[in-house]
Protein backbone atom coordinates (compact mmCIF):
# COMPACT_ATOMS: atom_id res chain seq x y z
CA UNK A 1 0.00 0.00 0.00
CA UNK A 2 1.42 3.59 -0.86
CA UNK A 3 2.18 6.13 2.18
CA UNK A 4 -0.14 8.47 1.34
CA UNK A 5 -2.93 5.66 1.63
CA UNK A 6 -1.41 4.79 4.74
CA UNK A 7 -1.41 8.17 5.98
CA UNK A 8 -5.19 8.16 5.41
CA UNK A 9 -6.23 5.35 6.43
CA UNK A 10 -4.40 6.10 9.78
CA UNK A 11 -5.80 9.62 10.05
CA UNK A 12 -9.49 8.58 9.43
CA UNK A 13 -8.84 5.67 11.99
CA UNK A 14 -7.67 8.53 14.43
CA UNK A 15 -10.72 10.35 13.73
CA UNK A 16 -13.40 7.39 13.82
CA UNK A 17 -12.03 6.43 17.71
CA UNK A 18 -11.54 10.06 19.36
CA UNK A 19 -15.16 10.99 18.02
CA UNK A 20 -16.13 7.93 20.07
CA UNK A 21 -13.64 8.82 23.21
CA UNK A 22 -11.67 5.78 22.97
CA UNK A 23 -8.18 6.71 22.49
CA UNK A 24 -8.40 10.24 23.64
CA UNK A 25 -6.32 10.45 26.94
CA UNK A 26 -9.21 11.93 29.47
CA UNK A 27 -8.77 15.19 30.70
CA UNK A 28 -9.92 14.50 34.50
CA UNK A 29 -11.50 17.09 36.48
CA UNK A 30 -10.44 14.91 39.53
CA UNK A 31 -7.59 12.37 38.92
CA UNK A 32 -6.64 9.78 41.20
CA UNK A 33 -3.34 10.13 42.41
CA UNK A 34 -3.42 14.12 42.24
CA UNK A 35 -4.00 16.93 45.10
CA UNK A 36 -3.43 14.18 47.70
CA UNK A 37 -5.90 11.69 46.99
CA UNK A 38 -5.47 8.03 45.82
CA UNK A 39 -8.62 8.20 44.30
CA UNK A 40 -11.52 10.17 43.89
CA UNK A 41 -14.57 8.80 43.60
CA UNK A 42 -18.79 9.92 43.78
CA UNK A 43 -19.77 12.84 42.20
CA UNK A 44 -22.10 15.47 42.43
CA UNK A 45 -23.24 18.80 40.73
CA UNK A 46 -25.14 21.32 41.18
CA UNK A 47 -25.42 25.36 39.63
CA UNK A 48 -25.84 27.83 42.28
CA UNK A 49 -28.00 30.67 41.57
CA UNK A 50 -25.77 32.77 39.32
CA UNK A 51 -25.09 29.85 37.41
CA UNK A 52 -21.75 28.86 39.37
CA UNK A 53 -21.39 25.25 38.96
CA UNK A 54 -19.85 23.25 41.80
CA UNK A 55 -18.80 19.71 40.97
CA UNK A 56 -18.55 17.50 44.29
CA UNK A 57 -16.77 14.40 45.10
CA UNK A 58 -15.33 11.98 47.75
CA UNK A 59 -11.25 12.43 48.03
CA UNK A 60 -10.09 8.63 49.60
CA UNK A 61 -6.86 9.23 50.75
CA UNK A 62 -5.33 5.81 50.89
CA UNK A 63 -7.25 3.76 48.20
CA UNK A 64 -10.42 3.48 45.89
CA UNK A 65 -12.23 1.41 49.01
CA UNK A 66 -15.03 2.36 50.74
CA UNK A 67 -13.81 2.53 53.69
CA UNK A 68 -11.31 5.09 55.37
CA UNK A 69 -9.95 8.31 55.96
CA UNK A 70 -12.58 10.27 52.94
CA UNK A 71 -13.12 13.98 53.07
CA UNK A 72 -15.37 15.88 50.79
CA UNK A 73 -13.99 17.94 48.30
CA UNK A 74 -14.98 20.84 45.66
CA UNK A 75 -14.29 22.39 43.09
CA UNK A 76 -16.18 25.61 41.52
CA UNK A 77 -16.60 26.80 37.86
CA UNK A 78 -17.59 30.57 37.62
CA UNK A 79 -17.54 30.19 33.56
CA UNK A 80 -19.60 26.83 32.42
CA UNK A 81 -17.09 24.84 32.86
CA UNK A 82 -14.59 26.00 31.07
CA UNK A 83 -12.34 26.58 33.67
CA UNK A 84 -12.09 25.25 37.44
CA UNK A 85 -10.93 26.32 40.67
CA UNK A 86 -7.81 24.89 42.59
CA UNK A 87 -9.58 21.72 45.18
CA UNK A 88 -11.10 22.61 47.92
CA UNK A 89 -12.05 20.40 51.07
CA UNK A 90 -15.34 21.07 52.34
CA UNK A 91 -14.93 18.75 55.05
CA UNK A 92 -12.57 16.07 57.06
CA UNK A 93 -13.06 14.84 59.85
CA UNK A 94 -8.95 13.20 60.54
CA UNK A 95 -8.84 9.44 59.31
CA UNK A 96 -12.80 9.36 59.19
CA UNK A 97 -15.52 8.53 56.06
CA UNK A 98 -17.34 11.88 55.31
CA UNK A 99 -18.85 11.08 51.53
CA UNK A 100 -22.18 10.65 50.15
CA UNK A 101 -22.32 14.06 48.46
CA UNK A 102 -26.10 15.26 47.53
CA UNK A 103 -26.36 18.91 47.21
CA UNK A 104 -29.62 20.86 46.56
CA UNK A 105 -30.08 24.46 45.76
CA UNK A 106 -32.89 26.40 47.57
CA UNK A 107 -33.96 28.97 45.20
CA UNK A 108 -35.80 31.39 47.86
CA UNK A 109 -32.17 32.40 49.50
CA UNK A 110 -29.69 31.40 47.43
CA UNK A 111 -27.96 29.11 49.60
CA UNK A 112 -26.66 25.41 48.87
CA UNK A 113 -27.59 22.97 51.56
CA UNK A 114 -25.42 19.75 51.65
CA UNK A 115 -25.92 16.28 52.88
CA UNK A 116 -23.74 13.95 53.36
CA UNK A 117 -23.28 10.57 55.82
CA UNK A 118 -20.48 9.95 58.55
CA UNK A 119 -19.28 6.69 60.14
CA UNK A 120 -15.89 5.95 61.49
CA UNK A 121 -13.04 5.18 58.81
CA UNK A 122 -12.08 2.06 60.87
CA UNK A 123 -16.06 0.89 59.74
CA UNK A 124 -16.48 -1.21 57.07
CA UNK A 125 -20.00 -1.16 55.37
CA UNK A 126 -20.57 -5.02 56.31
CA UNK A 127 -19.78 -4.29 60.27
CA UNK A 128 -22.11 -1.25 60.34
CA UNK A 129 -25.16 -3.50 58.42
CA UNK A 130 -24.22 -6.70 60.54
CA UNK A 131 -23.71 -4.47 63.93
CA UNK A 132 -20.42 -5.58 64.60
CA UNK A 133 -19.14 -2.01 63.59
CA UNK A 134 -17.66 0.34 66.46
CA UNK A 135 -20.15 3.04 65.33
CA UNK A 136 -22.56 3.72 62.88
CA UNK A 137 -23.56 5.34 59.77
CA UNK A 138 -24.79 9.31 60.42
CA UNK A 139 -25.96 12.21 58.58
CA UNK A 140 -25.26 15.64 58.31
CA UNK A 141 -26.12 18.74 56.61
CA UNK A 142 -23.79 21.77 55.50
CA UNK A 143 -24.77 25.06 54.18
CA UNK A 144 -23.08 27.17 51.70
CA UNK A 145 -24.42 30.71 51.98
CA UNK A 146 -21.90 31.99 49.64
CA UNK A 147 -22.50 29.98 46.33
CA UNK A 148 -19.79 27.21 47.58
CA UNK A 149 -16.58 29.12 48.79
CA UNK A 150 -17.54 28.52 52.11
CA UNK A 151 -19.03 26.31 54.15
CA UNK A 152 -20.93 25.74 57.98
CA UNK A 153 -19.57 23.36 60.06
CA UNK A 154 -21.78 20.32 59.49
CA UNK A 155 -25.00 19.55 61.93
CA UNK A 156 -26.09 16.17 62.63
CA UNK A 157 -30.03 14.95 61.63
CA UNK A 158 -29.45 11.55 62.33
CA UNK A 159 -32.67 11.26 64.89
CA UNK A 160 -35.14 13.18 62.27
CA UNK A 161 -34.31 10.84 59.30
CA UNK A 162 -32.73 7.85 60.20
CA UNK A 163 -35.38 5.04 61.83
CA UNK A 164 -33.43 3.24 64.92
CA UNK A 165 -33.76 -0.38 63.25
CA UNK A 166 -31.86 0.92 60.29
CA UNK A 167 -28.00 0.45 59.78
CA UNK A 168 -26.55 1.38 56.61
CA UNK A 169 -27.72 4.84 55.28
CA UNK A 170 -26.42 7.15 52.17
CA UNK A 171 -27.59 10.19 51.05
CA UNK A 172 -27.77 10.33 47.21
CA UNK A 173 -24.70 10.47 46.13
CA UNK A 174 -26.15 12.74 43.19
CA UNK A 175 -28.53 16.26 43.63
CA UNK A 176 -31.23 16.63 45.48
CA UNK A 177 -34.69 18.89 44.08
CA UNK A 178 -36.53 21.54 45.31
CA UNK A 179 -40.34 21.25 44.13
CA UNK A 180 -41.10 24.05 41.34
CA UNK A 181 -44.80 24.32 41.90
CA UNK A 182 -48.40 22.21 43.36
CA UNK A 183 -49.25 21.85 47.07
CA UNK A 184 -45.74 21.52 48.53
CA UNK A 185 -43.69 23.92 46.30
CA UNK A 186 -40.18 25.14 48.00
CA UNK A 187 -40.14 21.91 49.43
CA UNK A 188 -36.24 19.96 49.43
CA UNK A 189 -36.19 16.35 48.59
CA UNK A 190 -33.03 14.31 48.86
CA UNK A 191 -33.14 10.87 47.49
CA UNK A 192 -31.54 8.38 50.39
CA UNK A 193 -31.09 4.46 50.44
CA UNK A 194 -30.90 2.75 54.28
CA UNK A 195 -30.89 -1.51 54.89
CA UNK A 196 -32.60 -2.96 58.32
CA UNK A 197 -31.20 -4.68 60.63
CA UNK A 198 -32.20 -8.02 61.38
CA UNK A 199 -33.34 -8.57 57.85
CA UNK A 200 -30.73 -6.78 55.99
CA UNK A 201 -33.49 -5.75 53.55
CA UNK A 202 -32.44 -2.45 51.56
CA UNK A 203 -34.89 0.09 50.07
CA UNK A 204 -35.07 3.93 48.92
CA UNK A 205 -36.05 6.18 50.44
CA UNK A 206 -36.65 10.27 50.34
CA UNK A 207 -35.84 12.70 53.33
CA UNK A 208 -37.62 16.77 52.67
CA UNK A 209 -37.10 20.03 54.60
CA UNK A 210 -39.38 22.90 54.40
CA UNK A 211 -37.76 25.38 56.10
CA UNK A 212 -34.65 25.80 53.35
CA UNK A 213 -32.55 23.24 55.09
CA UNK A 214 -33.32 23.91 58.62
CA UNK A 215 -35.49 21.01 59.31
CA UNK A 216 -35.38 17.84 58.33
CA UNK A 217 -38.43 14.90 58.26
CA UNK A 218 -38.03 11.46 56.73
CA UNK A 219 -40.00 10.83 53.49
CA UNK A 220 -41.72 7.72 52.64
CA UNK A 221 -39.74 3.92 52.01
CA UNK A 222 -40.15 2.16 48.74
CA UNK A 223 -43.07 -0.79 49.72
CA UNK A 224 -40.54 -3.21 48.62
CA UNK A 225 -36.95 -4.01 48.48
CA UNK A 226 -34.13 -4.83 46.83
CA UNK A 227 -33.16 -1.18 45.16
CA UNK A 228 -30.92 1.68 47.15
CA UNK A 229 -29.29 4.14 45.63
CA UNK A 230 -31.72 6.80 43.78
CA UNK A 231 -32.06 9.80 42.04
CA UNK A 232 -35.20 12.15 42.49
CA UNK A 233 -36.51 14.63 39.52
CA UNK A 234 -40.04 16.59 39.32
CA UNK A 235 -42.89 15.70 36.86
CA UNK A 236 -45.54 17.67 36.04
CA UNK A 237 -48.31 19.11 38.31
CA UNK A 238 -45.11 18.29 41.26
CA UNK A 239 -45.56 14.56 41.33
CA UNK A 240 -42.13 12.90 41.80
CA UNK A 241 -40.21 10.31 40.25
CA UNK A 242 -37.41 7.81 41.94
CA UNK A 243 -35.13 5.96 39.83
CA UNK A 244 -33.44 3.10 41.61
CA UNK A 245 -30.53 0.90 41.64
CA UNK A 246 -32.09 -2.39 41.34
CA UNK A 247 -30.59 -5.75 42.77
CA UNK A 248 -33.20 -7.90 41.30
CA UNK A 249 -31.93 -10.34 38.16
CA UNK A 250 -33.65 -8.48 35.98
CA UNK A 251 -30.66 -5.88 35.13
CA UNK A 252 -33.19 -2.90 34.97
CA UNK A 253 -33.63 0.36 36.67
CA UNK A 254 -36.73 0.53 39.09
CA UNK A 255 -39.10 3.27 39.38
CA UNK A 256 -41.67 4.65 41.77
CA UNK A 257 -43.93 7.76 41.75
CA UNK A 258 -44.86 10.23 44.95
CA UNK A 259 -48.03 12.49 44.28
CA UNK A 260 -47.61 13.52 48.32
CA UNK A 261 -44.13 14.98 47.96
CA UNK A 262 -42.27 12.18 48.82
CA UNK A 263 -44.44 11.18 51.89
CA UNK A 264 -45.50 7.86 50.34
CA UNK A 265 -43.85 6.23 47.17
CA UNK A 266 -46.15 3.85 44.74
CA UNK A 267 -45.43 0.35 44.02
CA UNK A 268 -41.75 -0.54 41.74
CA UNK A 269 -42.59 -0.13 37.90
CA UNK A 270 -39.21 -1.83 36.02
CA UNK A 271 -37.75 0.45 33.45
CA UNK A 272 -36.85 -2.09 30.66
CA UNK A 273 -34.97 0.65 28.37
CA UNK A 274 -32.76 1.37 31.17
CA UNK A 275 -30.51 -1.66 31.51
CA UNK A 276 -27.83 -1.49 33.79
CA UNK A 277 -25.35 -3.22 35.91
CA UNK A 278 -26.41 -2.46 39.75
CA UNK A 279 -24.98 1.15 39.52
CA UNK A 280 -25.94 4.31 40.86
CA UNK A 281 -27.37 6.83 38.21
CA UNK A 282 -28.99 10.52 37.80
CA UNK A 283 -32.03 11.91 36.88
CA UNK A 284 -33.00 15.71 36.30
CA UNK A 285 -35.44 17.29 34.85
CA UNK A 286 -34.50 19.85 32.08
CA UNK A 287 -36.84 23.26 32.73
CA UNK A 288 -35.90 25.31 29.57
CA UNK A 289 -37.23 22.82 27.24
CA UNK A 290 -40.23 23.88 27.73
CA UNK A 291 -43.59 23.72 29.35
CA UNK A 292 -44.30 19.73 29.02
CA UNK A 293 -41.27 18.03 31.36
CA UNK A 294 -38.34 17.03 29.57
CA UNK A 295 -36.42 13.78 31.58
CA UNK A 296 -32.50 13.14 31.17
CA UNK A 297 -31.04 10.16 32.53
CA UNK A 298 -27.28 8.89 32.69
CA UNK A 299 -25.73 5.75 33.81
CA UNK A 300 -22.85 2.85 32.78
CA UNK A 301 -25.94 1.30 30.05
CA UNK A 302 -24.68 -2.05 30.13
CA UNK A 303 -26.48 -5.21 31.59
CA UNK A 304 -22.75 -6.28 33.18
CA UNK A 305 -20.17 -4.21 33.05
CA UNK A 306 -19.70 -0.82 34.56
CA UNK A 307 -18.71 0.75 30.74
CA UNK A 308 -20.76 2.98 28.26
CA UNK A 309 -21.59 6.02 30.28
CA UNK A 310 -25.06 7.25 28.37
CA UNK A 311 -27.82 10.02 28.84
CA UNK A 312 -30.76 9.55 27.34
CA UNK A 313 -33.80 12.12 26.79
CA UNK A 314 -37.60 11.45 27.77
CA UNK A 315 -40.35 13.38 26.48
CA UNK A 316 -43.33 11.74 28.08
CA UNK A 317 -42.46 11.74 31.77
CA UNK A 318 -40.05 8.60 32.08
CA UNK A 319 -41.94 5.93 30.08
CA UNK A 320 -40.01 6.18 26.75
CA UNK A 321 -36.51 7.19 26.14
CA UNK A 322 -36.48 8.36 22.52
CA UNK A 323 -33.00 9.96 22.20
CA UNK A 324 -29.83 9.27 23.56
CA UNK A 325 -26.02 10.05 23.72
CA UNK A 326 -22.62 7.88 24.25
CA UNK A 327 -20.55 9.78 26.17
CA UNK A 328 -17.37 7.43 26.74
CA UNK A 329 -17.66 3.97 25.63
CA UNK A 330 -15.00 2.24 27.87
CA UNK A 331 -15.13 1.97 31.58
CA UNK A 332 -17.97 4.37 33.53
CA UNK A 333 -19.59 4.33 36.92
CA UNK A 334 -20.85 6.93 38.67
CA UNK A 335 -22.35 10.22 37.50
CA UNK A 336 -24.54 13.34 38.30
CA UNK A 337 -26.28 15.69 35.58
CA UNK A 338 -26.38 19.23 35.84
CA UNK A 339 -28.88 21.64 33.20
CA UNK A 340 -26.39 24.64 31.88
CA UNK A 341 -29.44 26.63 29.69
CA UNK A 342 -31.81 25.96 26.94
CA UNK A 343 -29.18 24.32 24.54
CA UNK A 344 -27.00 22.44 26.43
CA UNK A 345 -26.65 20.03 29.67
CA UNK A 346 -23.01 18.67 31.66
CA UNK A 347 -22.73 15.01 32.77
CA UNK A 348 -20.07 14.46 35.50
CA UNK A 349 -19.28 10.95 35.73
CA UNK A 350 -16.47 8.40 36.71
CA UNK A 351 -14.36 6.70 33.89
CA UNK A 352 -11.25 5.91 32.45
CA UNK A 353 -9.29 4.09 29.48
CA UNK A 354 -8.46 0.41 32.28
CA UNK A 355 -10.85 1.14 34.34
CA UNK A 356 -13.79 3.03 36.00
CA UNK A 357 -11.80 4.73 38.78
CA UNK A 358 -8.98 6.63 37.34
CA UNK A 359 -10.48 9.99 37.93
CA UNK A 360 -14.06 12.08 37.43
CA UNK A 361 -14.71 13.33 34.20
CA UNK A 362 -16.64 16.92 33.42
CA UNK A 363 -18.42 16.74 30.01
CA UNK A 364 -20.32 19.45 27.89
CA UNK A 365 -23.13 17.96 26.10
CA UNK A 366 -25.44 20.45 23.20
CA UNK A 367 -28.25 19.11 22.79
CA UNK A 368 -28.13 18.82 19.00
CA UNK A 369 -25.85 15.95 20.10
CA UNK A 370 -28.46 13.38 20.73
CA UNK A 371 -29.69 10.97 18.22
Amino acid sequence: MKPFRIFLLGAFFSLLVAGVGISQTPEFLFKSGEDGYQCFRIPAIITTQSGTLLAFAEGRKKDCGDAGDIDLVLKRSEDQGKTWSALQVVWSDSANTCGNPAPVLDARTGNIVLLSTWNLGADHEWQIINGSSQNTRRVYVLTSTDEGRSWSAPREITTAVKQPNWTWYATGPVNGIQIRQGKYKGRLVIPCDHIEAGSKQYYSHTIHSDDGGQNWQLGGSTPTDQVNECTVAELSKGNLILNMRNYNQQRIRQTAISADGGHTWSALRGDTSLVEPVCQASLIRLYQQGRKPVLAFSNPAHAKQRVNMTVRLSYDEGQTWSRSLVLHQGPAAYSNLVELGRDQLACLFEAGEKHAYEGILFRLIGMQEFR
